[in-house]
């Protein structure tokens, strides 16, 4: 799995060598930066541009380039001990569920259940900044059995949505709990939501009534780990 741009390049390096397989550079780097990846102990490879782009696919590699292991994905099980978990239904864009990971474990959540029958793991790590490497994530496709399992080992399930409970005026006990997210476009169903214990908003100001799914998760995230 091919991951790519010097601040995920040098982030795995530093904290997670035991992902890496190979190492690229397609440009010469700062005597500083040479050293970090010479005293790694692994050995470059010189890829020149036209390589690089394709094994990039395109992308702004910055001519530094990993190949990583595949991501294995977790269990639902391995999550139920977790005192707050994030919900993604609905969600497909690779930078939101970026955001949404490198936020996630920067403000202290437990891992991420993803609705879905496959995710492309090389696009959230490199937009999560390697965060996703830090975090237990799982793949399901039945988000109404995820709420039915978590309820049953006592997780509180909150909804995100237009209308909700605004999130500063909630009451959040020291439970375990499980945050669901929706597409920016279609929302949570309602039948998804009539599932859950709790909606949960935000108050707008301006008569403005969206914000992006990332930022969103980050407001909601915050308050309802440091209520």
């Amino acid at each position: 799995m091919i991951v790519y741009g010097k601040q995920i390049f040098f982030y795995i390096l530093e904290h997670h060598k035991e992902w890496i397989r190979e190492l690229y550079l397609a440009k010469e780097c700062d005597k500083q930066s040479f050293k970090k990846i010479i005293n790694s102990g692994f050995k470059i490879k010189k890829l020149d541009f036209k390589t690089a782009q394709a094994y990039a696919r395109g992308g702004n590699h910055q001519g530094f380039l990993l190949d990583i292991k595949e991501y294995e994905f977790k269990d639902l099980n391995s999550l139920k001990k977790s005192d707050f978990v994030v919900i993604l239904c609905g969600i497909s864009d690779i930078g939101n569920i970026g955001a949404i990971a490198r936020t996630a474990y920067a403000l202290g959540t437990d891992g991420i259940i993803f609705i879905g029958e496959r995710l492309a793991m090389e696009g959230v790590i490199r937009t999560s900044s390697g965060a996703a490497l830090d975090l237990d994530i799982v793949i399901n496709n039945d988000i109404l059995s995820v709420i039915n399992e978590l309820k049953q080992v006592g997780f509180k399930i909150f909804a995100s949505a237009n209308g909700g409970k605004g999130v500063h005026k909630l009451k959040i006990e020291k439970e375990k709990k499980a945050l669901i997210l929706g597409s920016e476009g279609l929302g949570l169903s309602a039948k998804i939501i009539k599932k859950c214990d709790e909606c949960v908003g935000i108050e707008m100001k301006h008569n403005f009534d969206s914000l992006n799914v990332s930022a969103a998760f980050a407001i909601l995230c915050d308050r309802m780990i440091n209520a």
